[in-house]
């Protein structure tokens, strides 16, 4: 049983590297045009802040948060929040992710009908994500099937969640390709940098896709190899 079990690991090794690169790519492709300095002089934060305003969001507030690369909307406390480099940033990335988490916030104004999926999926796809594994132990050192077959409905959710997730990222990304074009905040040239980032970014979330499916395929050949 633990040999097959150890095997299993290497369904998901092709995902894992490719999340890596991924990674990688948005890593490389943001400080890359983190350096480049838009014309217009505007950084990320006063860029979202007249989005916002534009979009008639002027109760969502615009935040300075610590942490590099962590830039994010939350739709519960309904806040727009932004990482150093972003926030005071007047670059192609600093605009670029700016415009992006804006996006977000325009699409829960407009109740984007993935969002607001993907949203209502989120609690039990944390839940799926962190206890489906343990489950799954469980019901090896146990020889209890059931309670592998629990685990695999929980990560389904998790799946669920990344499979949502991809059509929202990608509708963020337009909108925010097509606002910094029309308020004209950036050049065509600066637009084409816009659109690398976004796209180096929506690679991250193709990867974490990619993983959760192999996961998800993981479980099904322990349970397949517990009932044998």
């Amino acid at each position: 049983m633990w040999p097959f079990y150890d095997q299993s690991i290497l369904v998901i090794v092709p995902a894992i590297l490719f999340a890596m690169w991924a990674q990688w790519q948005v890593k490389a492709t943001f400080n890359r045009y983190l350096k480049v300095q838009v014309e217009k002089g505007l950084s990320g934060g006063q860029v979202a802040r007249a989005l916002l305003d534009d979009a008639g969001l002027h109760n969502v507030p615009v935040e300075m948060i610590s942490a590099s690369l962590a830039d994010h909307y939350d739709p519960r406390q309904r806040r727009l929040r932004l990482s150093p480099e972003v926030y005071n940033g007047s670059t192609v990335a600093s605009l670029g992710v700016a415009a992006h988490e804006t996006g977000h916030a325009i699409q829960h104004k407009e109740g984007y009908i993935a969002l607001s999926i993907r949203n209502s999926l989120y609690p039990v796809a944390a839940l799926g994500s962190n206890a489906a594994f343990p489950l799954a132990i469980m019901g090896i050192l146990l020889g209890l099937t059931g309670l592998i077959t629990l685990g695999i409905y929980l990560f389904t959710a998790a799946l669920l969640f990344q499979l949502i997730t991809l059509p929202v990222e990608y509708n963020a990304s337009k909108r925010a390709q097509r606002l910094l074009t029309a308020g004209g905040y950036v050049t065509d040239t600066e637009a084409s940098g816009v659109h690398q980032v976004l796209n180096a970014a929506a690679l991250t979330y193709v990867a974490a896709t990619a993983v959760a499916l192999t996961q998800l395929l993981r479980l099904l050949i322990l349970r397949n190899s517990q009932r044998r």
